[in-house]
């Protein structure tokens, strides 16, 4: 195993579809539609900001998928239902397995790297008592570009001061994964849902169903 982790954020640490309760307590019934639209629709805009040249802070992006998702969902949104539910992702729920996972890697050099602005990251990593678990949170933020883009992945190697060969990087989203494959980290895949792999030219290193999986 590498002497470097790099963990992506959301979907990966913590459950973006925890927000789906909050959701269906303003609009019951419909909460994993709308957990599962507006997920869709936060990662459709980075890649397009990305492609554009039009970088927005994913802060901003999320709350615009969320305008966007309810609007196509027929469902009326007030400023308190925005800003209830924008705070849901700084207080979003770690997977079951995340934490001892995380405290059994200890000894190595353990980091995030998210396209989460750090108005939204770093309140969620402190929410949830992980301040001093990582070496360091890092955003896209300082890029101005999300991931996939190969400029993100070189974030952690200047952090962490290590070759990119001595770093793994671990993600549920394949497209991320498969993002830092082709940069040349070794890469372990998350893949909860059990889903085929993305067909973009390249191979996870090794693919788990969670993060316990991954202890030497």
């Amino acid at each position: 195993m590498p002497s470097a982790l790099v963990f992506d954020a959301y979907g990966t640490l913590f459950d973006v579809h925890s927000v789906q309760a909050r959701c269906d307590a303003f609009w019951p019934g419909q909460g994993a539609r709308l957990s599962q639209t507006w997920r869709a629709k936060q990662l459709e805009y980075t890649w397009q900001r990305s492609l554009m040249g039009r970088y927005a802070p994913f802060s901003a992006v999320t709350l615009e998928a969320l305008e966007y998702s309810c609007a196509l969902l027929g469902l009326v949104a007030g400023p308190m239902q925005k800003n209830a539910l924008m705070d849901e992702y700084r207080n979003l729920a770690p997977y079951p397995e995340v934490r001892d996972a995380l405290a059994r890697l200890k000894g190595r050099k353990l980091a995030i790297l998210t396209n989460g602005s750090p108005d939204m990251i770093d309140p969620l990593v402190k929410n949830q008592g992980m301040e001093k678990t990582f070496d360091a949170v890092l955003s896209v933020d300082a890029l101005k570009v999300y991931k996939p883009a190969t400029a993100v992945y070189e974030l952690a190697v200047n952090r962490l001061k290590l070759p990119r060969e001595d770093i793994g990087f671990v993600s549920s989203n394949c497209w991320d994964a498969l993002g830092a494959k082709s940069f040349g980290f070794s890469v372990y895949w998350i893949n909860r849902a059990g889903a085929p792999i993305d067909r973009l030219g390249v191979q996870p290193d090794r693919i788990v169903s969670g993060l316990d999986e991954l202890l030497p």
